[in-house]
């Protein structure tokens, strides 16, 4: 009892906390520009100095958001962010929505809504592709431009060879959007679901397909002894109670011994063989850390992750300009999430602010217990969210209303309407949350 009690306290002094950084964010930032206008000219000659970040999911383009926001107005550097993706994509919803139909838009965020060229030229946004980094520059797939960078933030996150759930790989908007709408459908005509991985995605998918498809036989196989083994003995319990009462049926220490085929028949390492339509494969994430293979190769862990210092520079001493941040990075986050991507993003940005203003860098990154925190759904109406430091464990259960979950609220906080996208007209907002509850 005492141990949840001082977790409570933890939980709120973390929010204290991220409260405090953000006010102290927000008075530097209004003091740099009102030191300014008192001090310099409203804006340099020209802005020849780059900083490019290469990614804008969570960590890249909160970088970019806090750059463009706190760079002096008269600052001789310009945020270049590089980006293949038309859209930001809310990767904690795919899970879902790659079950439910009529939301899949709901995925695909446009940009622009809280990262903006203000003041004019402090801002270039390139959709494109990063496919080598120099010690000088960054090559760009499509156009084959170099774009010469004083500053580099790699902020390229993880990807999925076999895409969706977890990630979509597809660049364009409505591309994304068949691609789940081929997951949809695969898993609506199956009758024998196999979802291979219990980690979130996996127990997300398979919870949803069973609770909208409750006649369908829906199994997990999971190669450790526990489902969402990363985490606290309670969360892996309630996740586990959660399955078997919707009639999803657990595997649990077993593994496929061939490649994940489509339908047929399955093997594991058991010797157990399993008929199925379908598998959907739940496992895999590999840090995106390629870009840096011929740069700096030493950088790259055994892991695929790159190897940064606290200030999150390369620990590679011979790149003091070139830092990473989110998934990519070797930081050493137990249960990486947006969470813990964001809060990398606030030091790169803040240490790439003193770098601009010739200062060292002097912030440095520490993982915390709470950005561990996280929202795990149980079906199509019912989640807990779980907090944990290694030694207690709070568990709150949740009702869900929304078949799209939280993607409206991060529309709002990428500064965008829920979900208005001009890119895409009109869509529908079917919801069958009610039928189901």
């Amino acid at each position: 009892m005492l141990e949840k009690t001082v977790l409570y306290f933890k939980l709120a002094a973390y929010i204290l906390n991220i409260i405090r950084e953000e006010l102290g964010r927000a008075t530097r930032t209004a003091w740099v520009h009102r030191r300014a206008r008192w001090l310099g000219p409203p804006a340099p000659p020209s802005r020849d100095r780059n900083i490019v970040i290469i990614g804008a999911s969570f960590a890249g383009n909160r970088v970019a958001q806090l750059l463009t926001t706190c760079l002096p107005p008269n600052s001789p550097y310009k945020v270049v962010v590089i980006e293949p993706n038309s859209h930001f994509q809310f990767s904690w919803v795919l899970p879902r929505l790659c079950v439910v139909e009529e939301h899949e838009n709901k995925a695909f965020i446009p940009y622009g809504g809280n990262v903006h060229d203000n003041p004019a030229g402090v801002l270039r946004w390139v959709k494109d592709r990063v496919v080598d980094v120099t010690e000088a520059g960054v090559q760009l797939q499509e156009s084959g431009e170099t774009i010469q960078y004083d500053i580099l933030v790699i902020a390229t996150g993880s990807g999925v060879e076999k895409g969706l759930p977890s990630r979509v790989n597809a660049t364009d908007k409505r591309e994304g959007m068949e691609l789940m709408r081929n997951v949809q459908r695969a898993i609506k005509t199956a009758n024998t679901v196999l979802v291979v991985g219990g980690g979130a995605a996996g127990v997300e998918v398979a919870t949803d397909a069973q609770n909208l498809y409750p006649s369908k036989r829906v199994i997990l196989v999971h190669s450790r002894d526990a489902v969402m083994n990363r985490f606290g003995e309670g969360l892996q319990k309630a996740a586990l109670e959660g399955l078997q009462s919707l009639g999803v049926e657990v595997i649990l220490q077993d593994r496929l011994i061939q490649d994940a085929s489509r339908s047929g028949s399955i093997l594991l390492k058991s010797g157990r063989e399993i008929q199925c339509d379908l598998v959907v494969d739940c496992t895999g994430q590999q840090p995106s850390s390629g870009i840096l293979s011929k740069l700096s190769p030493a950088s790259i862990s055994t892991s695929g992750h790159l190897q940064v210092k606290p200030t999150l520079q390369l620990a590679d001493g011979k790149f003091p300009n070139v830092y990473a941040c989110g998934d990519v990075a070797d930081t050493k986050t137990p249960n990486p999430n947006a969470r813990s991507a964001m809060r990398q993003a606030s030091i790169v940005a803040d240490n790439v602010l003193l770098t601009a203003t010739g200062r060292k860098p002097q912030y440095k990154y520490e993982n915390s217990w709470s950005d561990g925190v996280i929202k795990l759904t149980l079906g199509l109406t019912k989640s807990v969210t779980h907090y944990g430091d290694g030694k207690s464990e709070l568990l709150f259960p949740g009702k869900e209303t929304d078949e799209a979950l939280m993607a409206a609220m991060c529309w709002s906080r990428m500064g965008q309407k829920p979900f208005d996208d001009p890119y895409m007209g009109a869509e529908s907002d079917g919801s069958i949350i009610k039928a189901i509850a």
